[in-house]
């Protein structure tokens, strides 16, 4: 494997190894530019949920198609990350940011033109892959662009965008489709995406990059890994965990197995790795890769059961429902700006500390509080903690993992980094879907949306444990 240096317009290193930063304003701009993107592709995540009864109704799909209209996406975006994240270190990630954003925007215009559901779940398949591509050069800028004790600031903006991407999806989606169409939740992207792509050009410099070679076998063996253990966790609860699902999630461990074999032989042997295990002798970059792992897990598990209590439960329209949200969104999106601020003065291990106590106190008063007995007003007081909760952890938690990661070995980090996210996420999405079918058997629907929430305050209870052992300095 080559590993010699090609650099384009190589600014010298700092005292820690990273290559020195854009003037601020510029540097900001560029975050900027690279936000945009991040968010949308974060939106899709949710936003289509809101459309499932118009894909059934307008496209004559069935239920199990338009699982896969949101499934697909999921799966697409998880599944190459370890890969796309070293992408950015060979071709530089302004460059692998743009092809990324480029195949998504197309992909979100086939998507808002898709004349059945099988163009549709076709289209969204390349959106998510679109999205894979783009996803870890956001936090890789970062990582480059600012100063070490900047980046707690930017990962605050950072942060802001992936909490108000994720819950702002069904809010914008109600009244997307209330007003205009299923279309629009697609055919919004397409102008925003040109917009990125025409900012990303003009604000972010070329990074430097590294002419290296990745072994075909480790890529093999990450994509198939990956592919497995998330097909089988997604598709297990969906199938009612048939022989031969159990097949395919014991070849995606055995295969994983084997990847972080081949990692480690090429550590050996002096060659570079596609994840380098050397990362996780990072105790910061090991605990926040788990406790990332777990937010995932929360955040997209429980805005399902959320919105099925409002509507289902309450009896609220989608509108109304998605408006319930709005506390989350507001108070997160203030938060996030000041506490990552906050995170390059103050010791990491107490911001995230309250974040994931805020996230594990609205999980265990949304199971409390989620039942026939009380008025769903009462959930207004869970919803605005997450919102406290969402505020307090993306930001700290990103800029603790990534701050002292080596400049040379950023991609694969932040490739890592998103894949906990996502693939925490697509298990959570699971679970908690598999819990909630059981439980409407046995009681209201009501109470059992309420019910399921121990399951993500059991996730935020072990995130907590990890992030109270961030340390100032992590190597």
């Amino acid at each position: 494997m080559n590993s010699t240096p090609r650099t384009q317009d190589t600014p010298p290193a700092d005292a820690h190894g990273q290559q020195s930063q854009l003037p601020e304003k510029q540097a900001w701009k560029a975050l900027t530019a690279l936000c945009i993107g991040f968010f949308m592709i974060l939106l899709d995540q949710t936003i289509v949920a809101v459309a499932s009864p118009n894909f059934q109704s307008e496209l004559d799909a069935s239920l199990n198609a338009v699982v896969w209209v949101t499934s697909i996406y999921l799966l697409t975006f998880a599944v190459p990350l370890l890969v796309t994240g070293r992408l950015g270190d060979r071709y530089g990630q302004r460059n692998v940011y743009i092809a990324g954003m480029s195949l998504f925007t197309l992909s979100s215009l086939a998507c808002g033109l898709a004349p059945n559901i099988y163009f549709l779940i076709v289209a969204r398949a390349f959106q998510g892959l679109g999205a894979s591509i783009l996803s870890p050069q956001t936090m890789s800028v970062i990582n480059r662009l600012f100063a070490r004790n900047r980046r707690g600031a930017a990962m605050g903006v950072w942060g802001a965008v992936a909490g108000l991407a994720t819950l702002a999806g069904p809010l914008l989606g109600g009244l997307l489709v209330g007003t205009v169409g299923w279309e629009s939740i697609f055919l919004i992207n397409v102008p925003i995406g040109v917009v990125s792509i025409i900012l990303v050009l003009r604000w972010v410099p070329k990074m430097p990059r590294t002419a290296r070679s990745v072994d075909a076998a480790s890529v093999a063996a990450s994509i198939i890994g990956v592919f497995c253990l998330v097909f089988a966790v997604q598709q297990g609860p969906e199938l009612g965990w048939p022989a031969w699902i159990w097949g395919v999630l014991a070849l995606g461990i055995a295969t994983m197995a084997g990847f972080v074999y081949l990692q480690r032989q090429a550590t050996t042997q002096g060659r570079d790795a596609l994840v380098p295990l050397g990362l996780f002798r990072n105790i910061n970059f090991a605990l926040g890769t788990f406790s990332i792992a777990m937010m995932g897990f929360t955040v997209a598990g429980t805005m399902l059961p959320i919105m099925i209590y409002l509507q289902d439960g309450a009896g609220l329209s989608a509108q109304a429902a998605g408006l319930m949200l709005t506390p989350m969104a507001l108070i997160s999106g203030m938060l996030a700006p000041f506490v990552g601020r906050l995170s390059d003065r103050v010791h990491p291990r107490i911001l995230s500390t309250v974040g994931f106590s805020m996230m594990l106190i609205a999980m265990i008063l949304m199971a409390i509080t989620m039942n026939d007995h009380l008025s769903y007003w009462w959930v207004l007081v869970p919803i605005a903690a997450l919102g406290v909760g969402n505020g307090f952890v993306w930001s700290p938690n990103s800029a603790t993992s990534m701050r002292d990661i080596d400049v040379t070995k950023v991609g694969a980090a932040s490739g890592v980094y998103n894949t906990s996210r996502q693939v925490g996420s697509v298990i959570g999405s699971a679970a908690i879907g598999a819990a909630m079918q059981v439980g409407v058997t046995h009681t209201s629907v009501a109470n059992a949306m309420g019910h399921v929430m121990w399951l993500p305050a059991i996730a935020m209870l072990l995130g907590l444990i990890a992030v109270t052992q961030f340390r100032s300095h992590a190597n």
